[in-house]
């Protein structure tokens, strides 16, 4: 079986250089349309603390997260993973890798054998060194090509999605 984990964040965002405010993150939007494709659940991590609003806050705690190596924690999911051979594991890019509340949920989880297939928006830095960072933290897992999609593109990512799918 396979799952789709993401983690997403709404609200104000940098959107071609610009800030502004999304009803519905990217990642959650690339998901949706992931799980609609393999007719599959997703999973969301929701921090048990809420991110701020504004772009500069989440930017600025984001760093203070990755120099401290902090783990934030997440609201209790409904996952049984023994049942999961494939996860798609998406994110948005916080400073060149996946947000801290996703090395949370990979150190929480044993994802061993398990096949990961990673997408990820950005603005312009790509999967950045996520893949790289997947393999370190799920060492026994099995990283796939990930999909990087620019964040105000993701309404126009149907192909991109699709052609990327069709690995399996």
């Amino acid at each position: 079986m396979t799952a789709i984990v993401y983690f997403s964040r709404a609200f104000e965002n940098l959107i071609d250089g610009e800030k502004e405010n999304l009803h519905v993150g990217n990642t959650k939007i690339v998901a949706q349309k992931i799980a609609e494709i393999l007719d599959t659940e997703t999973i969301e991590l929701i921090p048990k603390t809420a991110y701020p609003k504004k772009y500069q806050a989440v930017f600025a705690q984001a760093e203070q997260e990755k120099i401290m190596n902090e783990r934030p924690k997440y609201k209790p999911i409904s996952l049984n993973l023994e049942k999961h051979q494939t996860i798609y594991l998406g994110y948005p890019n916080w400073w060149g890798t996946f947000p801290m509340i996703v090395a949370t949920f990979l150190e929480k989880n044993d994802l061993s054998g398990k096949n990961i297939y990673p997408f990820c928006t950005h603005e312009g830095s790509g999967m950045g060194n996520s893949i790289h960072d997947l393999q370190q933290l799920c060492s026994n897992a099995n990283i796939h090509i990930g999909l990087p999609i620019r964040g105000s593109r993701v309404e126009k990512a149907d192909i991109a999605i699709k052609n990327w799918l069709q690995h399996e």
